[in-house]
């Protein structure tokens, strides 16, 4: 018998340039007098792609990577999302790299795995976590997925400077999800080339979290800047022996030692 109970659809299955990808189709933020809206569904379902030109540089970091030291390439998504990064970067190094994806959100998380497994990538691997400063757990709020609202924008810790993200998100702690909590270190990874961290806030976390791996492994840094101390994070990459080029809303780090270092030119 034909079930009759209706029920709401919030993820959808889109072609994009990526592949084709399980997106939210109400993961958009519509700014208030006309300033546009933003949100990564809504670059998906709108432009058919995702901070393109950021893609396509972490792409040239990755085969840099690969001329200068060989085979074996690792890159980290820190704050994944549904895995634009993940998947450009895990099919573009077929046979040669390897890509960890860390999403904190459940359902969020589970989109990625999926599109992960939709486009074959078989050197990704998905792990639901978020990335902090060492192992244990986290309470992550949840927001309603079928609202509009800028779902990778969703900050686990709420603070005075807390973005709106196009709803309102309880952060009463029985509202909230025990969530696993990782640091990079804890992999205990032997190379690192790359590693991207977009987590809302929680940047300088990830970094003392990842601090012993960073020092050993040298990768290059791709760090979100807009709600952390941009300072705190100057410190920290510099007294690692890092270069740094401002890039838009991040900051790309590079180790004096990497070639790159002398040959990178961002505007």
């Amino acid at each position: 018998m034909r079930r009759s109970n209706r029920r709401p659809t919030a993820f959808v299955t889109l072609a994009t340039n990526h592949g084709s990808m399980l997106v939210n189709r109400h993961d958009y933020h519509i700014l208030p007098d006309g300033r546009g809206a933003y949100g990564v569904g809504h670059q998906l379902l709108g432009a058919s792609c995702f901070d393109q030109g950021e893609v396509d540089f972490a792409v040239q970091m990755l085969d840099a990577r690969r001329k200068n030291f060989g085979d074996g390439v690792v890159g980290i998504d820190c704050g994944a999302n549904i895995g634009v990064h993940t998947i450009e970067w895990a099919q573009h190094m077929h046979g040669w790299g390897s890509v960890i994806a860390f999403e904190a959100q459940e359902r969020i998380f589970y989109a990625l795995a999926g599109n992960i497994t939709m486009n074959n990538c078989f050197n990704a691997r998905a792990l639901w976590a978020a990335v902090g400063q060492e192992a244990g757990s986290i309470r992550v709020p949840i927001p309603n997925y079928f609202q509009p609202g800028s779902f990778g924008s969703l900050e686990i810790r709420k603070t005075a400077r807390t973005e709106f993200i196009g709803q309102q998100i309880d952060y009463s702690e029985d509202k909230m999800q025990l969530t696993q909590m990782i640091a990079i270190d804890d992999l205990q990874l032997k190379r690192v080339d790359f590693v991207k961290i977009d987590i809302e806030a929680m940047e300088m976390d990830a970094l003392m979290g990842g601090k012993k791996t960073i020092y050993e492994c040298k990768p290059q840094l791709l760090i979100e800047r807009i709600k952390t101390n941009e300072g705190d994070i100057l410190k920290f990459v510099q007294d690692a022996g890092y270069k740094t080029f401002p890039m838009g809303g991040n900051l790309l780090a590079i180790h004096s030692s990497d070639p790159v270092s002398a040959q990178i030119k961002v505007s």
